[in-house]
C-alpha cells in the first residue's frame, strides 16, 4: 500500500463498497444511499481515500439530479477512453472481450457470487462490490489484473477535471503501489487505445488466464 493508504482489510472493504455505490448511475437509489455511505466513511480512520469519497458524496448531494446524470453520461464515454468496463481496456471491441467477460463471471461463480444480471461483470462498480462483499483476495486479483486500465481511466478523469477522479483515487489507494510495468502498460494504452482485432495483442500486456476458484471452468 502507498503511504497513507488504508491498512486493514475492513477499511479497504468499506472504501471499495463506497466507491462501488458512487460509480453507479446517479439515480434515486444513489440519493438514498449517500447518507449511509457518508456514515460508513465517518467511522473509518482518517485517510486520503475516505476524504476523497466523502468529498464526492458532498458534491453529489449538492448537484441537481439532471445535472448529475448528464455529467455521468458525458464522463464515462467509451470513445474518449473513459469507460467503466474494464475488459474494454485489455480486449477492446473484439471477440476476445467476450471470453474475458466470461472469465470474470466464472471467478464470481466460483466464489459463490451472483452480481446484478443487469450489469456486465467487468463494470468497475461490480468488481469493487465483489471485492468488498464477497472475496477480498479474488477481488483484488481482478482489480490488479485490470490495473493498466484503471490507471488510464484515473488519468483521463483527472484530465477531464471531473469529481469522479477522486473516486478513482480512492480505489487506487486500496491497492498496492503501482509498479512501473503497470504504468508503462497504461501509457501504451493511452497512446494506442484498446485492441481492435483479436490478434496481435501481446503488446498490451494481456494477463495470462487465472486458475479459477472453486474448480470453476
Amino acid at each position: 500500500m502507498a503511504p497513507g493508504s488504508p491498512r486493514s482489510a475492513t477499511d479497504r472493504a468499506v472504501l471499495r463498497q463506497a466507491a462501488s455505490v458512487l460509480l453507479g448511475y446517479p439515480d434515486s437509489t444513489l440519493r438514498e444511499r449517500l447518507p449511509l455511505v457518508r456514515r460508513a466513511l465517518a467511522e473509518l480512520p482518517p485517510s486520503g481515500a475516505a476524504r476523497a469519497l466523502d468529498g464526492f458524496c458532498a458534491h453529489a448531494e449538492a448537484a441537481p439530479d439532471l445535472e448529475l446524470g448528464a455529467h455521468y453520461v458525458r464522463t464515462f464515454d467509451l470513445r474518449r477512453r473513459r469507460t467503466l468496463h474494464m475488459t474494454f481496456y485489455t480486449d477492446g471491441d473484439t471477440r476476445r472481450r467476450g471470453h474475458a467477460l466470461a472469465h470474470v463471471k466464472a471467478v464470481y461463480t466460483g466464489c459463490g457470487w451472483q452480481p446484478d444480471p443487469s450489469e456486465l461483470p467487468d463494470h468497475l462498480a461490480v468488481l469493487l462490490e465483489f471485492a468488498a462483499r464477497c472475496d477480498a483476495e479474488w477481488g483484488e486479483t481482478l482489480l490488479l489484473r485490470f490495473r493498466p486500465g484503471l490507471e488510464l481511466l484515473r488519468t483521463a478523469l483527472h484530465a477531464h477535471e471531473t469529481p469522479y477522479a477522486a473516486v478513482l483515487d480512492a480505489v487506487d489507494a486500496t491497492l498496492p503501489a503501482t509498479a512501473e510495468a503497470e504504468r508503462a502498460a497504461a501509457r501504451r494504452l493511452a497512446r494506442t487505445g484498446p485492441p481492435t482485432e483479436a490478434v496481435g495483442l501481446s503488446g498490451y500486456g494481456a494477463p495470462t488466464p487465472l486458475d479459477l476458484p472453486g474448480g470453476a471452468r
